[in-house]
């Protein structure tokens, strides 16, 4: 069997932090340690960024538009296309992380040039086009104007011509076989978690991450790791948290992240509301950090009242941690956590049910405990991320078949 050799082509690629990156750079570095020949295309989000840098034995390509936009990413459909011709050579197989935007240029080149093409989902509606309705709206447009309809239907009619679709979610999944792609080439393949990256550390070494980190060594955290957008429930975590302290003097709020590129950013929302309450010594905004693992490790509860998402990452890495998860029972989350088994559900937008949650995880350090040890065990059992990478690779070899054909064809010659 010839090993493919892969372009992970995704919006944005590490040092950029976020939950789809991550996962592009888990699959990069675990195809490489599998012996799969990666390189990775992305855009320059950053002019500081190098145009090709490497990582490891990764090699990450880096094209305009550059710098902040939301619009700017739409100029990948286009700068993407002389680059997959010129490193045609270096690939057999394009695996799209993300492919609302992308995906279209990615299985014209790929039928153009005779490559494998499979398409991942990161968010809900990417297939249905629902994905694009906050970018509508901000200009003044309708998702159910004709125009758009019909983009959607002509961009999904090039999709489908795809090898293989991976979905993170049942409700992902759903809407792809809605769309008109075969059951046969849907694959569910979830997220996954570097557990040598995240794991549990006793309670010596938590207090040793908090003097490194400059947290204080007494009381309790909670922490959210991610991008500090409304959809997470960011602004209803801080409001429950404004009347927690009161009755938990020693307890903490981290924000561990910044808005980012993303369209919902409330980064400054969040820092104008904790600064008007008073919150300055209760709530502490990290910002962008390249040891996420350490303040999740120096942390005693996860929390993520998000409102809306596929498969959060920093959700499993917090589980990976030993950490209690409080978090709401959205997309993929409701086959993650299990109420009161391995975590605690509530609600989306349920400021009791939030405040409720917290308030008992912050009392009863049996229950959390217990519930942290639960959790860390789905994570290994489901979640690690050489569990998921093999799915990947067997993916990969699975739709890669031709290529066999043709590599003993031209042996044969």
């Amino acid at each position: 069997m010839v090993t493919p050799k892969v372009c992970i082509f995704t919006e944005t690629y590490y040092p950029v932090i976020g939950g789809g990156e991550t996962q592009a750079r888990l699959l990069a570095e675990g195809l490489v340690a599998n012996g799969f020949p990666v390189i990775i295309l992305t855009r320059r989000s950053d002019a500081a960024l190098a145009k090709v840098e490497r990582f490891g034995e990764v090699t990450v390509h880096r094209l305009p538009p550059v710098g902040r936009g939301q619009l700017k990413k739409w100029g990948l459909l286009f700068s993407s296309l002389p680059k997959l011709i010129q490193l045609r050579c270096e690939y057999d197989l394009i695996f799209v992380s993300g492919f609302r935007i992308v995906g279209v240029t990615a299985v014209l080149l790929g039928k153009l040039l005779g490559k494998t093409v499979v398409l991942k989902a990161d968010s809900q509606g990417e297939m249905s086009g629902d994905f694009f309705t906050a970018g509508l709206a901000k200009l003044r447009l309708s998702p159910s104007s004709f125009l758009f309809k019909l983009f959607v239907r002509g961009r999904n009619a090039i999709l489908k011509r795809a090898a293989a679709f991976a979905a993170i979610t049942a409700e992902t999944a759903v809407e792809m076989a809605d769309a008109g792609i075969p059951p046969s080439a849907i694959h569910m393949i979830p997220n996954s978690v570097d557990t040598d990256r995240f794991f549990p550390v006793d309670t010596q070494q938590k207090m040793v991450l908090r003097q490194k980190l400059s947290l204080l060594p007494d009381g309790k955290f909670v922490i959210y790791t991610g991008r500090l957008v409304s959809y997470k429930g960011l602004p209803l975590l801080l409001k429950v948290w404004n009347d927690l302290r009161r009755k938990h003097e020693q307890a903490y709020l981290l924000l561990v992240g910044t808005g980012g590129l993303d369209i919902h950013n409330c980064e400054a929302e969040l820092k104008a509301y904790v600064q008007t309450n008073k919150l300055t010594e209760r709530v502490f905004f990290t910002g962008s950090v390249q040891n996420v693992e350490e303040y999740v490790q120096a942390s005693d509860i996860f929390v993520l009242p998000t409102e809306d998402d596929a498969f959060p990452s920093s959700l499993v890495e917090g589980m990976a941690c030993g950490l209690t998860a409080v978090t709401t029972p959205v997309g993929a989350i409701k086959t993650i956590i299990t109420h009161q088994q391995n975590g605690i559900m509530v609600r989306p937008g349920d400021f009791r049910q939030l405040y409720d949650a917290l308030d008992l995880l912050l009392t009863d350090d049996a229950l959390a405990a217990r519930l942290g040890q639960a959790g860390w065990q789905t994570v290994q059992n489901c979640y690690a991320a050489e569990i998921v990478n093999q799915q990947y690779i067997r993916l990969f070899h699975q739709v890669a078949r031709p290529l066999d054909k043709n590599f003993r064809q031209l042996e044969a010659q």
